[in-house]
């Protein structure tokens, strides 16, 4: 579907909005809009009551328009996120619609969609892309096929749009051993990856009670952490809050 051909924003399905935020977006205040809908089921997955979509959109456009355009001056950004924010057709005329304020525009992605990754990417100024393992065992945690190729499309097709960018993995010792861990990063350097974030696995929103009681004490270790960050201009270590 091309732009020309996608809904117009009404028919976005918002799953929720998160007025003010100084972590969503580096360096910005922004607002958080969150898109329903994902067909990924990643067993750490934090808002799996965003993973369907529903017949109507739980909150109307134009009141989030309005809340928006009340910001103005408060916020520099507003991040679209999920679920799966690129499932929506009706995304590309909601980020027109929110650039018309005139702030900056942030996306939060897998890269689930890269055939509509492509068209977005003209119209966002940063984009936060989930890896979730090395491309060619991502099925493990995604439960989907090809969905390492997937994300490994969209990876391309970021760092080909010299746009501000975000590579970010979240990680369990459950899930992504300490090899593997190593074994990605040094794809995405290879990739030829500026910037990258590990985040510890938060139980938060998590339904799968064997990730929310294993525990994660020493992972990653240190020296591995250490090895990691060189691999990098950019790095960052977040902790589980």
């Amino acid at each position: 579907m091309r732009p020309t051909d996608m809904p117009a924003a009404h028919h976005l399905k918002v799953g929720g909005v998160t007025p003010f935020t100084a972590t969503d977006y580096p360096g910005k205040l922004s607002a958080v809009i969150f898109i329903q809908g994902c067909p990924w089921r990643c067993d750490y997955c934090h808002n799996p009551h965003l993973q369907l979509r529903s017949a109507d959109s739980p909150l109307a456009w134009p009141a989030i328009l309005d809340l928006l355009q009340r910001r103005i001056g408060l916020i520099d950004a507003v991040v679209f996120s999920g679920g799966e924010a690129t499932v929506d057709p009706a995304l590309h005329a909601a980020i027109r619609d929110v650039r018309a304020f005139g702030f900056a525009i942030g996306l939060h992605t897998a890269g689930i969609y890269p055939k509509h990754l492509v068209d977005l990417l003209p119209l966002l100024d940063w984009v936060a892309l989930d890896i979730k393992a090395p491309f060619d065992d991502y099925q493990r945690i995604t439960h989907s096929r090809d969905s390492g190729e997937l994300a490994r499309k969209s990876a391309q097709m970021i760092l080909a749009a010299g746009i501000a960018y975000e590579f970010r993995t979240t990680i369990h010792a459950s899930l992504l051993p300490e090899n593997q861990l190593l074994q990605l990063a040094q794809t995405l350097a290879q990739m030829g990856v500026q910037n990258y974030a590990l985040q510890l696995f938060r139980p938060q929103g998590c339904l799968d009670s064997r990730l929310n009681t294993a525990s994660n004490a020493g992972y990653p270790a240190p020296d591995l952490v250490q090895e990691i960050a060189a691999l990098f201009p950019c790095f960052t270590l977040r902790q589980a809050e």
